[in-house]
């Protein structure tokens, strides 16, 4: 008894996890404003700068967007809102100061990272990371 009970529950859960999956809705387009899509990005991608906003990454996004950006990390089948890949050719082609925008000031789901990411080199360095994420 205890057995069938402890499998239907497993049953339960894994039906769950799938739908909600798959209930996820597609995101809007972002409303940016031109001073955010004219922005240019102040730091040099270089190793440095990449390393530091891979620690970022790895601190504040991984847990939804994934480690190699497939928006597959364990938080992201939770959210009501579809995650889009870094690895989108529709991503990567945005201006740096788009991507900027998004994760600094985020909307809905996507938390703004202002305050925790406060420093203009770190939030360059992330951009820069994501980058690497082609």
């Amino acid at each position: 008894m205890i057995l069938k009970g402890f499998s239907l529950m497993v049953c339960l859960f894994a039906f769950s996890s799938f739908a909600s999956a798959q209930d996820q809705k597609e995101g809007g387009a972002w409303n940016v404003p031109a001073k955010y899509k004219a922005m240019k990005n102040a730091v040099k991608g270089d190793a440095a700068s990449v390393s530091a906003g891979k620690n970022l990454y790895t601190k504040h996004c991984k847990s939804c967007h994934g480690g190699t950006g497939l928006a597959d990390g364990p938080k992201s089948s939770t959210l009501k809102t579809k995650i889009i890949s870094f690895k989108d050719a529709k991503f990567q082609g945005q201006a740096d100061g788009v991507i900027y925008y998004q994760f600094v000031i985020g909307r809905d789901e996507m938390p703004a990272f202002d305050k925790k990411i406060a420093e203009e080199e770190d939030r360059w360095a992330l951009v820069n990371f994501i980058r690497t994420l082609k």
